[in-house]
């Protein structure tokens, strides 16, 4: 079995030149956490397996990429750097590999233009090929055969998972579930996905969502959006059968220090990269 991944996530904006790492509730509510290199830095050192930088205004103010702050944090930092936020053709992707990052992460240009990621696979490799899908639940009271959405059953009721673009401030109607799968056939080499739903909320991951969309697919998944405690990563393996966990607030205000979380997990029997 691969080791299982925990990866800090610095979700950023420009409103500084250095860039600022941010912090949010459901996509909202969202206060400063730290400087973007310095977390970088100390993440690296703690054992992150890799690390993902969001860049949450650039789709929505239709802005450039945060390169230079890139290649500040791989001065020193040499685990797998993912970068996602205003990656719009294959020239972002390649310039943010050439400033630095293993992968990039597209969500809503990928979905207004599916395209891109047949495009982007074939020139920089699937492995480099990361689709971020930002999901909200949709209760479904009677679901039948003829509906157009995958229809997932979860103890709080029926639903389908809606897709959602500009950091969450617009919603697409897009099934997340069959967007995941498209996106693996045009060539993505991961997801990355978020729960709208729990993003903040430290009560657990979406292992409705996770799952359905892991079983579905042969490409890694990277659950995020809810982690409180380590149980909840354990929970993202094991309920959720992601392949990576991702999370932020326990690490940008160090109530759980990525060693310690990993000492959890490798206590309870999972695989990991000590």
């Amino acid at each position: 079995m691969l080791s299982k991944r925990i990866i800090p996530c610095l979700d950023c904006d420009l409103q500084v030149p250095e860039g600022r790492v941010v912090k949010g509730v459901e996509f909202k509510q969202i206060r400063y956490a730290g400087n973007p290199v310095e977390l970088a830095t100390k993440y690296y050192e703690q054992g992150a397996d890799e690390i993902v930088f969001l860049d949450i205004t650039a789709s929505h103010e239709r802005r450039s990429t945060m390169a230079d702050v890139i290649k500040k944090t791989t001065e020193n930092v040499f685990c797998p750097i993912c970068v996602g936020g205003g990656i719009r053709e294959v020239e972002d992707y390649v310039n943010m590999l050439k400033a630095g990052a293993d992968k990039c992460s597209t969500n809503t240009a990928a979905i207004k233009d599916p395209s891109l990621i047949n495009r982007a696979s074939e020139h920089v490799g699937s492995q480099a090929c990361v689709i971020g899908i930002d999901a909200k639940r949709r209760y479904v009271e009677n679901p039948d055969e003829s509906d157009e959405h995958f229809i997932v059953e979860t103890s709080e009721g029926y639903c389908w998972f809606d897709c959602s673009i500009y950091g969450g401030r617009e919603f697409t109607g897009i099934d997340a579930i069959k967007w995941a799968i498209e996106c693996e056939e045009r060539g993505a080499g991961e997801i990355l996905l978020t729960s709208m739903d729990r993003d903040g909320t430290k009560i657990g991951y979406d292992h409705d969502l996770t799952k359905a969309i892991s079983r579905n697919l042969s490409i890694p998944v990277i659950a995020s959006g809810g982690v409180g405690n380590p149980e909840h990563v354990f929970d993202a393996f094991t309920k959720g059968e992601a392949d990576a966990a991702l999370a932020a607030s326990i690490f940008h205000f160090d109530e759980y220090p990525i060693p310690e979380v990993k000492k959890y997990l490798k206590e309870k029997g999972l695989p990991v990269r000590i």
